[in-house]
Parts: structure tokens; C-alpha cells; sequence
């Protein structure tokens, strides 16, 4: 096969800009008409963080704190693991998404426009990181609405939390696509994401790990979510941080090349 002209290779990536732009307005245009999905999975860290800081808030306070209650100071706490958690609960409905596009038919009508291939898969990642950066802000003035206070943290501090949030969002996003396409439906994708949710209830999202059981405490320590949720509370709260930094960033890294390699090569036979 011959080369192509350079002209045509020069007007490659305008292109697939223009078709990942036209995927991504696509999935902002589902999710705006569809909204029960990531409402429904919103809801599970709002109600968490409620309940946690009205029911639960004195007396998880006394026990961390080893003081009075105080309900204040748990709020601080526990508000940068949910935050984390939330990306988790949004983007098992980008697994479902994934899953619904492979098994309703629409991916084969792409294979017959002259589209970019891999636009279908960077729109629905692209789509998910923004839904997720809005559903932290939305807990995140949830937070703030009932006492979490961030005084101490400069700007860079905040910068960096932000920075942090979006990197952690993209890698369990195209985790979440590779869920999406090894799934035969809709509801085994919401199956296989549970993880998702689930892994930062076994973190330091409402408990220190020193009050954890020693045989549970290295899996709680080393997983994913803890490292982020440590270094997020040490961004915003002033906290430690110690080697919990490098490993969030290792860990979203690591994730998000496993996640890419992973659903385009599952894409890439699925699109055979």
C-alpha cells in the first residue's frame, strides 16, 4: 500500500478532532435527555455524606478524634473520600452507556460513515470526565451548604485537588468503557462497575486506617482510593501526606493506560 500524501496525512487530526467533538456532543446530548442514570447514581454519595454527618457524625467524630463530638470536624473528613466516590458512582453509568452502544446496533451504522474510529470511545470519555468534574462540584457545594471549610489552602492547593479529581476521573473512566464493551448488556455493566463503588467504602473514606483491623489494613492502604483520598485531604485540609501523593498518581496513571490499551483493543475486535 502506498503512502499517503503528506496534505492527507496533515488533514487526519483536524478530522478526528471534529468527529471526537461530534461523539462528545452526542453523549452531553443522552446524558441532558436521560438524566435518571446519573441522577439516581448521584444521589448514593449525597445521601452517604448526610448520613454520615447528621446520623452519624458525633460519635464517628469522638471515635477518630478521640475527644468531644464534633461534628464539624468529621465533615472535613469525610468530604474529600466521597468526593472521590463520586467520580466512582458517575462513571459506572459511562460503563452502562458503553455497553448499551455495543449491543443496540449503533456502532456498526458508525463502521459504515467516514468517521474516526476511535472517536466513538474518546467521546464517551471526554463526556464522562465532564459529568464527573459537575457531579463533584455539585456534592462539593453540598458540602460546603451544610459546614465543610476549606480555610487553610491556597490557591495552588486547590488547583492541585482539582487536578487531581480530573486525573482520577479519566483513569476509572476508560476503566469504565473496558467494563462497558466485555459487557453482553446493559445491566451486566452496571454489575461489573460496582467495584467502583464499593472500593471506597473499604478505604479511609469514614474511618482512619489505624482504627482498621491489622489484617485489613494493608488492603485498605494500598488500594486505589485511599492514596487520592489521603492526598486530597492533606491539598485541602493540611493533613500529611507523606508517599500517599506519588501513589495517587501512579495509581491514576497506571489505570488510565491499563483502561486505554484495554478498550481499544476490545473496541478494535469488536469493530472487526
Amino acid at each position: 500500500m502506498s503512502t499517503p500524501p503528506a496534505p492527507a496525512r496533515a488533514t487526519r487530526f483536524p478530522l478526528a478532532v471534529r468527529d471526537c467533538s461530534t461523539m462528545l456532543r452526542r453523549n452531553l446530548l443522552h446524558a441532558r435527555r436521560y438524566p435518571s442514570l446519573t441522577l439516581n447514581l448521584l444521589l448514593t454519595p449525597i445521601m452517604l455524606l448526610l448520613l454520615f454527618v447528621y446520623i452519624f457524625g458525633d460519635t464517628m467524630s469522638a471515635g477518630i478524634g478521640g475527644g468531644g463530638p464534633d461534628r464539624s470536624a468529621y465533615i472535613a473528613y469525610v468530604v474529600p473520600g466521597l468526593l472521590l466516590m463520586t467520580i466512582g458512582s458517575t462513571v459506572v453509568g459511562t460503563a452502562v452507556s458503553v455497553s448499551n452502544d455495543m449491543t443496540e446496533g449503533i456502532i456498526a451504522r458508525f463502521r459504515t460513515m467516514a468517521i474516526h474510529r476511535g472517536s466513538v470511545i474518546v467521546g464517551h470519555v471526554v463526556g464522562s470526565v465532564l459529568q464527573s468534574v459537575v457531579s463533584v462540584i455539585l456534592v462539593g457545594a453540598v458540602a460546603v451548604a451544610i459546614g465543610f471549610r476549606s480555610a487553610d489552602a491556597t490557591v495552588l492547593e486547590w488547583l492541585a485537588a482539582f487536578g487531581l479529581l480530573v486525573l482520577f476521573a479519566t483513569a476509572l473512566t476508560w476503566i469504565a468503557v473496558g467494563m462497558g464493551l466485555v459487557s453482553p448488556n446493559a445491566e451486566a455493566a452496571g454489575n461489573n462497575a460496582m467495584p467502583l463503588i464499593l472500593l471506597p467504602l473499604l478505604s479511609s473514606t469514614f474511618v482512619p486506617l489505624d482504627a482498621m483491623p491489622g489484617w485489613f489494613r494493608p488492603v485498605a492502604e494500598y488500594q486505589p482510593f485511599t492514596p487520592a483520598i489521603e492526598t486530597l485531604r492533606g491539598l485541602l485540609l493540611g493533613t500529611p501526606i507523606g508517599h500517599n501523593g506519588w501513589l495517587a498518581v501512579a495509581w491514576c496513571v497506571g489505570l488510565a493506560v491499563l483502561g486505554y490499551f484495554w478498550s481499544a483493543a476490545k473496541f478494535d475486535r469488536a469493530a472487526e
